[in-house]
């Protein structure tokens, strides 16, 4: 019994231990962002990359997304004659839940895993320290430029999918379903309102930040060649998908007062 106590309480504070350590990393990298000096040429890299690279990953995600959700609406809503309802709920569920969350998850897999593995390396190799020693700051030069690029490049990532993915589900209404365009069209604008919209653009800055911030937290951290770098990356996907479907709850509840 003793040892089964002993046991429990272990790992009980080495979660503490962990979760004090992410979120004090958390604290000091929030801190250095609004203080110069401001690398802008890292900033306009991490943009390009977290924002343009990840466009067609996230729009193949989006469209294919949008065409099977009028599929499955069709096969449901027939069955109550409910098809007028198809383009409603397509768009709301686009904006609201699926753009944001899919997007998310599908750049915490390209994004979180590649940051890790960037910063991982450079800790295992000592190039951070050697910045360090060069009197730069690597929270400046390695973990600001990457988390303003997750806060603002994620919400314009998810408007993409959003009309991405409406645009499959009309693809797939029009043209396989024989619903008449003009009143597609119509139906998915009737009722779309701003909040839906905006809902989707706050879940999406703060999954790039958990996206990013856990990507650079497992790199910064990682220790033991090869190996550590490699379950730093694993890590840093895991957690950051994790804290996304948690995240999208909490601001579900918040944002829609359920």
């Amino acid at each position: 019994m003793l040892n089964f106590l002993r046991t429990i309480g272990r790992y009980f504070l080495a979660f503490l231990n962990a979760t004090g350590a992410f979120f004090l990393f958390a604290f000091i990298s929030i801190s250095h962002c609004f203080r110069p000096p401001f690398f802008f040429r890292q900033w306009g890299r991490q943009f390009f990359e977290i924002g343009y690279l990840s466009l067609p990953v996230v729009g193949l995600t989006a469209i294919f997304t949008g065409m099977v959700l009028v599929l499955q609406s069709y096969t449901g809503f027939s069955r109550f004659s409910a098809e007028s309802s198809i383009a409603t709920v397509v768009i709301l569920s686009m904006t609201r839940e699926l753009g944001p969350v899919l997007a998310g998850l599908m750049v915490a897999g390209r994004i979180g895993a590649s940051i890790a593995a960037e910063i991982g390396t450079m800790r295992v190799t000592e190039q951070i320290d050697a910045l360090s020693t060069l009197s730069t700051n690597p929270y400046k030069y390695l973990i600001v430029p990457r988390l303003w690029a997750g806060v603002l490049m994620l919400p314009l990532l998810v408007l993409t999918a959003d009309a991405i993915g409406v645009f499959g589900g009309y693809l797939v209404a029009t043209y396989k379903l024989g619903f008449n365009a003009a009143l597609y069209i119509n139906q998915t604008f009737t009722y779309l309102k701003a909040e839906d919209v905006n809902s989707g653009l706050i879940k999406a800055a703060v999954f790039g930040f958990i996206i990013t911030l856990s990507g650079c937290y497992a790199g910064f951290n990682s220790k033991g060649g090869a190996q550590g770098v490699g379950a730093a990356t694993t890590s840093a996907v895991v957690s950051a998908s994790i804290l996304i479907l948690i995240c999208n709850y909490l601001l579900t509840a918040i944002l829609f007062g359920t």
